[in-house]
């Protein structure tokens, strides 16, 4: 189809179509004239865990980052009517901008941030629906959540990848760095876990150059458990993709709008694309997008706490597009929730619970509430 054609698609009623407005009229006549009362927006720095934090921080060191701790603002959103809700990030202004509106002027409102995830726990409140319902009337019950891991030395990221299969991943996403060699980190991750126990690497445009992203990258190919490659060239070096188009089993992936995206799916370049942005309207968008052309999304736009976890999977549960769900927060001290995002082979089941389906460790809250 020509390129008119697709956009109208794109930006065709979709928001229109959402379950979230058919529940909204039946509400509550309380929750349907509910307006945001007042917001806390509390500072949360977690230390990294033990096990790997003195590496991790090393880790980002070399890549002139000081990150000693996993740092976000915790949202609450109060509405007049007692319903709360959750989330993590906004700006302060946006925040205080919500002040004595309805929650439900934010739907898909991409601009409110990591505030949305508070309006999406008080709306499915509101209406008695888990998160992912409000987009979508017959979500997938359950996601294939991802591990992740930083650039560790072969033992430790072989250690790490038997942690994350004992917990029920089958999914792992490795970061390529050049302080290790990712063919040593392949040989051990590969000794350590069973064949069912997928891996793709992920090299941040570190390898620079086709020519140099090829040589790896059929070595990484021998490996039974690898089966992706994320952002291995140059940034924005379309002409690179088109040069290894073909030439390695791997599937090739990139973060959405980091090369030309219709050029990307018109030429056949990559099989999947990274979302790590936006939570609203432009999520339709892009799921659209996909759905329409037949590629996959990976998703970590809210990857780093239990809360964040928790709504991005309700996410992928919605929006069929999305293969899989990338997990950080394992490799923080705590995940601030009291119900932690439990795998079993494989798979993470959505909580049924209307909002999120998550509470607040509140004890964690006050440990590790910045002062």
């Amino acid at each position: 189809m020509d390129r008119r054609t697709v956009l109208k698609f794109l930006g065709g009623t979709a928001a229109a179509r959402l379950p979230l407005f058919h529940a909204a009229a039946s509400a509550p006549a309380s929750a349907a004239g509910m307006r945001i009362s007042k917001y806390e927006n509390i500072p949360v720095s977690i230390p990294w865990a033990e096990r790997v934090r003195e590496m991790s921080v090393l880790n980002w060191r070399r890549e002139n980052m000081d990150v000693p701790s996993n740092r976000f603002n915790l949202v609450r959103l109060h509405t007049d009517v007692g319903l709360s809700g959750v989330g993590i990030g906004g700006s302060e202004g946006v925040l205080k901008s919500m002040v004595g509106r309805s929650p439900w002027e934010y739907v898909l409102a991409d601009n409110a941030g990591g505030a949305l995830m508070a309006i999406y726990d008080i709306l499915g409140q509101a209406t008695g629906l888990p998160a992912c319902r409000l987009f979508a009337a017959s979500p997938r019950r359950r996601i294939v959540p991802a591990w992740w891991s930083l650039s560790y030395p072969p033992a430790m990221i072989a250690s790490e990848a038997k942690l994350g299969y004992s917990q029920g991943y089958r999914v792992h996403k490795v970061k390529i760095r050049p302080w290790e060699d990712p063919v040593a980190q392949a040989d051990a991750i590969c000794a350590a876990v069973p064949g069912d126990y997928r891996v793709w690497g992920d090299a941040n445009f570190f390898w620079g150059s086709a020519g140099r992203t090829l040589h790896y990258a059929r070595q990484l190919a021998k490996h039974p458990n690898y089966f992706g490659l994320e952002s291995p060239i140059a940034r924005g070096y379309l002409e690179g993709y088109r040069q290894l188009k073909g030439q390695t089993p791997l599937q090739m992936s990139e973060h959405l709008g980091v090369i030309d995206t219709m050029t990307a799916i018109r030429e056949g370049l990559l099989e999947a694309f990274i979302i790590a942005g936006p939570l609203g309207r432009e999520m339709f968008r892009v799921n659209a997008l996909a759905q329409f052309y037949g590629k996959q999304l990976w998703i970590e736009n809210s990857c780093w706490t239990g809360i964040g976890q928790v709504f991005q999977a309700h996410l992928a549960a919605a929006f069929p597009s999305i293969a899989y769900s990338i997990c950080c927060a394992h490799i923080s001290e705590d995940d601030l929730v009291k119900e932690p995002l439990t795998v079993n082979d494989g798979f993470y089941d959505i909580p049924e619970r209307p909002g999120l389906g998550v509470s607040v460790d509140e004890n964690a809250l006050d440990k590790y509430r910045r002062r």
